[in-house]
């Protein structure tokens, strides 16, 4: 049994999933199962499983793109569908409690990964977004919404666009923000300025977005003057941290999509100062401020 074999074997129950190595020879696991894809695989060379084992996210994300691991049955999406669907937190089982030292050396590691100081902050948006916008027209919906698509296939049906997944997370999120109009929002990694003008268009509220990008902060101006609403939605260059020093107290409600895996626990603070509210009418005493804070999972 092949290195891959046993991970596979490890892994998959329900479904079930057939490899064919370079070499013409097959591997089966799983058991077919309702609910469950059945796929089927071929590695076009010997050199795939190392380059999966040495990085399986991307190893299998390159490896496919270059087509050099072929999905023969079934598609890519229901390859990921059964690899999902076969871990014990997906079928809403109980993972094992980790031990005391595992904990520790992830805890640190994560801490460790997440050391994000300001002049490094710049550094990394620049290196990930600064790389001009034409690379992103390509493959993001004509919001450009970067992440967190809501897929609703069982109201969309299976040939719903990114489109309209990207529509139904903003419609979601600003129902969850329960926004009314004067209200003022802070938008943290705004991105290209799509929520931000979103919220805006629908409820009537002030928007600030703040990003690291130069690119981004350019292409969110441009789409808010256009729109005729700069006025309203306004974007900054600035980092967290330093808006919340510059304006203590001064939005209602937070809404961060897919940046929030950045941000170190130590610095939480930092935003937490920004929505506490130390001027409010004296007949309200319980001032309501909701943070709506979304990451990928």
């Amino acid at each position: 049994m092949s290195i891959l074999g046993r991970f596979l074997q490890s892994v998959i129950e329900k479904g079930s999933i057939r490899v064919t190595h370079f070499d013409g020879s097959t591997e089966s696991f799983g058991t077919p199962a309702e609910g469950y894809p059945d796929i089927g695989i071929r590695l076009a060379d010997k050199r795939v499983i190392r380059q999966i084992l040495l990085d399986p996210r991307l190893g299998a994300a390159e490896t496919f793109m270059d087509g050099r691991l072929i999905v023969e049955q079934g598609d890519i999406m229901e390859l990921v569908q059964l690899l999902r669907a076969n871990r014990s937190f997906e079928r809403g089982g109980k993972l094992k409690e980790p031990g005391i030292f595992k904990k520790f050396r992830d805890h640190a590691a994560g801490n460790l990964d997440r050391i994000n100081l300001l002049g490094r902050s710049k550094s990394n948006v620049a290196h990930h977004y600064d790389i001009g916008n034409d690379l992103y027209d390509l493959f993001l919906d004509d919001d450009l919404q970067y992440s967190c698509a809501y897929w609703d296939f069982d109201q969309h049906g299976p040939n719903m666009t990114l489109e309209q997944a990207q529509a139904d997370k903003k419609a979601h999120i600003a129902a969850k923000l329960d926004l009314k109009p004067g209200q003022r929002v802070l938008d943290v990694g705004c991105g290209w300025g799509g929520m931000a003008l979103y919220l805006h268009h629908q409820t009537g509220v002030e928007v600030l977005g703040i990003t690291l990008s130069e690119e981004q902060l350019k292409k969110a101006r441009e789409r808010a003057e256009k729109a005729g609403v700069s006025d309203k939605v306004k974007f900054e260059l600035i980092d967290y941290r330093d808006l919340a020093q510059r304006e203590a107290g001064a939005f209602d409600r937070i809404v961060s999509v897919g940046m929030f895996e950045h941000v170190p626990e130590d610095d939480l603070g930092a935003i937490e100062v920004s929505f506490h509210v130390e001027s409010m009418p004296q007949e309200k005493h319980e001032p309501e401020i909701v943070a709506l804070f979304q990451a990928p999972p």
